[in-house]
Order: C-alpha cells, then sequence, then structure tokens
C-alpha cells in the first residue's frame, strides 16, 4: 500500500489518533509521553501508531501533515498539533471538547447506514 494512503486510512479511519515514539503505554520521548498523557485525560479512546516501529510512516508524514515534528495528534481529521500544543489545549479545557467532539462525531458517521 502506498505509505500516504495508509497514512490517510489511519487519519480517516479514527476519531482521534496519535503519530508517536513508542506506545501509549510505553513512551518513548517526553513530547509523546505529554501528548498521551493530555489525551488520556480527555476519556475518550484513540488510536496510535508508534512510528519508530513504522519508519516509512515517520518519513513521510511530515510532508502529508506540513508538521514537521513528532507527535502528532489528529482528531475528525484534522491535525491538532504536537505534543506543546496538545497539553496546552488540555491545560486551558479545549483538548477534552476537541476530542469528546471528534469520537461523537465519528460515532455519528458510523450509525448511519452504508445504503442512506
Amino acid at each position: 500500500m502506498d505509505i500516504m494512503k495508509e497514512i490517510e486510512e489511519h487519519i480517516n479511519n479514527n476519531a482521534v489518533v496519535i503519530f508517536m515514539k513508542g506506545t501509549p503505554e510505553q513512551p518513548r520521548c517526553g513530547f509523546s509521553a505529554i501528548a498521551v498523557k493530555a489525551l488520556i485525560a480527555c476519556g475518550e479512546n484513540f488510536f496510535s501508531v508508534d512510528i519508530l516501529a513504522n519508519p516509512e510512516i515517520r518519513s513521510a508524514l511530515p510532508d502529508y501533515g506540513n508538521w514537521p515534528s513528532f507527535p502528532q495528534v489528529w482528531a475528525n481529521g484534522e491535525l491538532i498539533g504536537g505534543g506543546d500544543i496538545v497539553s496546552e489545549l488540555n491545560k486551558n479545557g479545549e483538548l477534552k471538547v476537541i476530542i469528546s467532539a471528534a469520537v461523537k462525531s465519528d460515532a455519528a458517521k458510523q450509525a448511519i447506514p452504508d445504503n442512506v
């Protein structure tokens, strides 16, 4: 599969996705740990991609999202930002609103039958 298509599928098929170094259970950089902690505080499920285990994604994602660093948090198909931005949004309460809205929007899309 084309790597850009794979990235797009991760983003479009998950309400919230974080491309990070390591896993939520074992982040392998401080910024990834900060972003995961903020996402967990929102109380919603999210999908993660370990860019260290996926070097092609690690190489292509900065071009895809026009964002040079990791982690990258995406919600409802939109780039939210990296560790610092996500942390700041969490501190001021905006992250929970963004993440909750993305999860609700995704649930509503999945509830619509394909034949409608």
